[in-house]
């Protein structure tokens, strides 16, 4: 006798084998830029124990692994390549597919397989086919292009239905009424003989127009939520304290009030109070300031800071919903929903445009049939009439101007992720900088020239055993030093590194300029001497400033950083307004008072505490090491690494808004000769598209001047 196991029974190995799989770790690395990027990460990932798979998305800037160990080791492993990397929340950035998009590209292929076909059986019509043969291609015709027809435009549809119940017009409705009214008739001529049908003029409409939504599709898909990825990069557990016992909880499960133990290397998971005796974090991620933070006992900690010292504890005092970097999310959603209200140049000619085509086609429809009572012959005329002004011109008027223009700023460098950045562009009269990462990049020019080769490699030894990255960038200066054979090296909390050197104590401390705004005092036992250093400036930043108010627009620095460093830097640059000591929330309310002020703000800056005022900003702009949340905030993005270019963008923007009116011009003009010719009859559906795919290509070609902006 044969036993057959249960469903039950057979599935339960599966749903152990799912339960055993390793769950995946999403990370961000803004520090891939290349395939060479790509091949070290991987390698760097995959070559640890645990870890069965990792794969980068360079578009993203992420790198998504498969494996049972947690985030801080794949993170410390990336460390040691020389890549930062934040963890992600892979629930909160939603799923990665697009069905939306699929769902175009799909109907995009139904419409032009169609199509093709139409139009083989309509070259045989209009080579002679006559009587029964041109009836029946015209029903078979009729048979491809109806279904297809309804499937493929059903996105004019449901967006002219949209616009209708709400009595609106947008330029979605004069579409839907040509195709439907083209198909509607060719189907009528055909089951009475008729002796010309359209259905190819329907698909084909269909099919151009669906490239078009496409395009507009990828575009805005490209612009994802900024504060999407603020929530995403929120820690995803917290290792609590009660008693002297230490446990593993979900952040979610943290509560005001409680005991939080934060490791070396981990973000601080929320806003709170430090009970330790002291902590040394890296606040750039939220404020960028380029030099970490000493606390004493008390002092308050924001949640996205890292510890970048010891250990230590702190007490929850905001968590979830409360904290500042939730906070953070929140005004830039807010500030999204405001932006996403700008009305398109587009957008503004259809609610004339689609008026006007409607009472025109109605007008004409009425006027023949009175006239001539003959319902057939009027409807045709009409039908002329709405294919002719169909706003096929109109439409490419401003996306032909934008794909050229959006091509010429990409092989400078630039991506423009937002469908209406280059409108906004063109009206930005001032820009605002953020100072770290976008007009200084990571680096210190050292002024070293008095150390003696002792005292080089006295401050090469000190530094390289320091984890300030001040020290660091000192320790890759001296790369090609000498390091002295300095011994019993210790950490001063808070002041810097102590050693000994044939026999004399040597230091290398914080120090040498007032208010501790940077540079280090190097005492090698008998002297002190300071070692002064300066950030160092974007590759065209320099020529930045004047190139920008050559072209009328303002220029302001904004910084997270001390009053003296922001102020040399400005001087240096030539930009006169300058402000120090923003926080996230100062930028926003800066960008937001000069704009509720009547100025038109572009804004450029890297980090996350410049999201706020990215999307608070008229148009903005960020560099590709940025962050996931300052780039998807950003209308465009910087490829490369020089900010020479810039200028010549809002140059590029302004010549394509001029270029998108003169288009609409010369749509404008066609139709003014075009119409009275259909209106009085002398213009065939046929001719009618002819003259509409001439006016069309006129526009093409004045959209190709935009390549010689500069």
């Amino acid at each position: 006798m044969t036993v057959t196991a249960c469903p039950a029974c057979n599935a339960a190995p599966a749903a152990i084998a799912m339960a055993d799989r390793p769950a995946p770790v999403t990370l961000s690395v803004p520090g891939i830029r290349c395939a060479a990027c790509i091949g070290t990460i991987e390698r760097a990932l995959t070559a640890l124990p645990g870890v069965k798979d990792a794969r980068v998305n360079l578009t993203l800037k992420r790198v998504g692994i498969t494996t049972d160990r947690p985030a801080d080791e794949m993170i410390a492993a990336l460390s040691q390549v020389g890549y930062d990397a934040f963890p992600l929340d892979a629930a909160a950035l939603g799923p990665q597919e697009d069905p939306k998009a699929r769902d175009l590209m799909l109907r995009v292929g139904v419409a032009g397989f169609a199509m093709m076909n139409v139009m083989l059986l309509s070259v045989a019509v209009w080579s002679g086919a006559a009587d029964a043969t041109r009836d029946l291609f015209h029903l078979i015709s009729a048979g491809i292009s109806l279904p297809a027809v309804f499937y493929s435009a059903q996105p004019f549809f449901q967006n002219a239905l949209s616009a209708l119940r709400v009595r609106r017009l947008n330029m979605d409705v004069p579409i839907s009424l040509a195709i439907i009214l083209a198909a509607i008739m060719s189907l009528y001529e055909a089951l009475n003989g008729g002796a010309h049908a359209y259905f190819d003029a329907a698909l084909s409409l269909t099919f151009f127009l669906l490239i078009g939504r496409v395009l507009e599709y990828r575009t805005r898909a490209a612009a994802r939520s900024a504060a999407q990825e603020l929530s995403a990069l929120e820690v995803h557990s917290v290792q609590r304290k009660l008693g002297n016992t230490v446990t593993t909880i979900p952040a979610s499960a943290l509560a005001v009030g409680d005991t939080v133990v934060v490791p070396t290397g981990v973000r601080v998971p929320a806003d709170g109070r430090l009970t330790s005796r002291a902590a040394f974090t890296d606040r750039a991620f939220l404020t960028g300031e380029s030099e970490p933070v000493q606390h004493s006992r008390d002092a308050t900690l924001q949640a996205g800071e890292i510890n970048l010292g010891a250990p230590f504890e702190m007490v929850a005092e905001a968590v979830g919903q409360d904290t500042r970097l939730r906070r953070m999310a929140e005004l830039v959603a807010t500030a999204e929903n405001a932006r996403n209200r700008y009305t398109s140049l587009a957008d503004r000619a259809a609610q004339i445009y689609a008026p006007a085509v409607h009472l025109l086609a109605a007008v004409t429809f009425a006027g023949w049939l009175i006239a001539t009572g003959d319902l057939r012959h009027s409807l045709n005329i009409a039908i002329a009439v709405l294919i002719i002004t169909c706003p096929c011109a109109l439409g490419l008027a401003v996306p032909a101007v934008s794909t050229a223009a959006i091509g010429k700023l990409y092989r400078l460098g630039y991506l423009v992720k937002s469908g209406t950045a280059l409108e906004r562009l063109a009206e930005v009269d001032h820009v605002v900088f953020d100072k770290t990462g976008t007009l200084t990049r990571p680096g210190f020019d050292f002024q070293i020239g008095h150390l003696t080769p002792a005292q080089r490699g006295i401050a090469k030894a000190l530094a390289q055993a320091s984890s300030h990255p001040v020290s660091q960038a000192l320790a890759q200066y001296l790369a090609d030093e000498a390091g002295a054979d300095v011994t019993a090296i210790t950490e001063i909390p808070g002041r810097g590194m102590k050693g000994q050197w044939e026999g004399r104590t040597v230091h290398l401390e914080k120090g040498g300029e007032p208010g501790g705004e940077g540079g280090l005092v190097l005492d090698d036992g008998q002297c002190r001497i300071p070692l002064s250093y300066d950030e160092v400036t974007a590759p065209g930043a320099d020529m930045l400033s004047p190139a920008l108010q050559r072209r009328g627009l303002g220029v302001t620095v904004l910084s997270g950083d001390a009053p003296g460093k922001t102020e040399r830097l400005a001087a240096h640059l030539g930009i006169a307004d300058w402000h120090a000591g923003q926080s996230p929330e100062d930028k926003h309310r800066l960008i937001a008072t000069r704009s509720a002020a009547g100025e038109k703000i572009c804004m450029v800056g890297d980090g996350i505490n410049d999201t706020a005022a990215l999307t608070a900003a008229h148009a903005s702009i960020a560099p590709g090491r940025a962050l996931d949340a300052a780039r998807n905030a950003a209308d465009v993005v910087l490829l490369g690494e020089t900010l020479a270019d810039l200028p010549t963008v809002f140059g590029i923007a302004r010549k394509a808004v001029r270029l998108s009116r003169q288009n609409f011009g010369i749509a404008f003009a066609y139709n003014l000769i075009a119409v009275p010719l259909a209106i009085a009859g002398f213009a065939t559906p046929l001719m009618a598209a002819l003259a509409m795919s001439f006016s069309s290509i006129t526009v093409l070609l004045n959209a190709m001047r935009v390549r010689i902006a500069k």
